[in-house]
């Protein structure tokens, strides 16, 4: 039986995690809850028994084989040197470490985990990289690509509770005519949508849309062509969507692209009054694509221009991810005693 820690059991991504680990193979690991001091003694529950979370001590880490953690990225850097001293296996939600030596960015979805001696930890990447990245890891191996830009619709929850919260109260405010609350955004996201945030804000737009682009570079080969990634906030809470516009070096039938599409871990609509949405995807483990072809003079039944509408529940693909990660890494865990 393998023994688990999840760091930030309290927030949102923390939540998601507990409930796809039990769905998984390792549900009958013996799994310890973690978070930061104002949430140490909170009820919870893995599975049918009642548990609660525990404040990080120096010896938290001892005898873990797995490390998740999926809170702030400041409490990750606050306890990384303690998990890795223990000999645990340290898988980062954060995006704290994706960016430090040592750190692998992982999708086994994708390509499997190969580590060596000189890896202190595996980032799973982040739910926009991976769903782009098997988005066109289908298309490269049926056609061949020129270019490539999407627009990314970020909801809250991508900046945790706070951002949820702050969302919902400024609409609360908005509605009944009082001051909105700022802390997160520095600006107003309740009914608008926005490309960038006040000076002040504490959520960092830019840093999510580098962290993206450098997670998709780092899944998929260099015969891929750049993405171009433009970020913005959807006044929506919980639910990624984007959409992608893709340039063919030659046309082909629209029926070669939705073939490459249709698989595993993508669920290919048909119809337009399906249209993937974000409270669509919202539990759903693919990725929902509508695709959508532009003519431009070319042959009957042929396009060289399409676009897809995608959504996906970013929480949910993210904890699927760190999961389907920790599955892989298992393997390589030390087994048994040294004689």
């Amino acid at each position: 039986m393998f023994k688990i820690a999840i760091v930030g059991a309290s927030t949102l991504l923390g939540r998601e995690l507990k409930e796809s680990l039990a769905d998984s193979p390792l549900a009958v690991a013996d799994i310890n809850l973690f978070d930061g001091e104002e949430s140490r003694g909170q009820l919870d529950q893995i599975g049918d028994e009642i548990t609660f979370v525990q404040e990080i001590e120096d010896d938290s880490f001892e005898n873990i084989d797995f490390t998740f953690f999926c809170g702030s990225p400041e409490l990750t850097l606050k306890h990384l040197r303690t998990a890795l001293r223990s000999g645990t296996t340290v898988l980062d939600l954060s995006g704290a470490l994706d960016q430090q030596e040592g750190v692998l960015t992982a999708a086994p979805w994708l390509t499997p985990i190969t580590p060596d001696l000189f890896t202190a930890a595996v980032a799973p990447a982040h739910p926009a990289a991976l769903a782009l990245a098997l988005l066109f890891n289908r298309l490269q191996s049926a056609v061949k690509l020129h270019s490539a830009a999407t627009t990314l619709l970020l909801p809250a929850s991508e900046f945790g509770q706070a951002a949820m919260d702050e969302l919902h109260q400024q609409t609360l405010s908005l509605l009944s005519f009082k001051d909105m609350p700022r802390e997160v955004f520095d600006a107003q996201t309740a009914f608008n949508v926005l490309s960038g945030f006040g000076e002040s804000a504490k959520a960092k737009l830019t840093a999510a849309e580098t962290r993206i682009r450098r997670n998709f570079a780092a899944l998929l080969p260099a015969t891929v062509p750049t993405l171009a990634v433009q970020a913005v906030q959807a006044p929506v809470f919980h639910g990624l969507v984007f959409s992608v516009a893709v340039e063919l070096a030659e046309p082909v039938e629209l029926r070669t692209l939705e073939e490459a599409l249709s698989g595993e871990h993508i669920d290919l609509v048909l119809e337009d009054t399906d249209s993937p949405s974000n409270l669509a995807a919202t539990g759903q483990d693919d990725v929902l694509v509508r695709l959508k072809a532009e003519r431009n003079g070319e042959a009957q039944g042929r396009v060289s221009r399409f676009w897809l509408w995608a959504a996906t529940d970013n929480l949910r693909l993210s904890a699927q991810n760190a999961v389907a990660c920790a599955l892989e890494l298992r393997l390589l865990r030390p087994k048994g005693k040294v004689q």
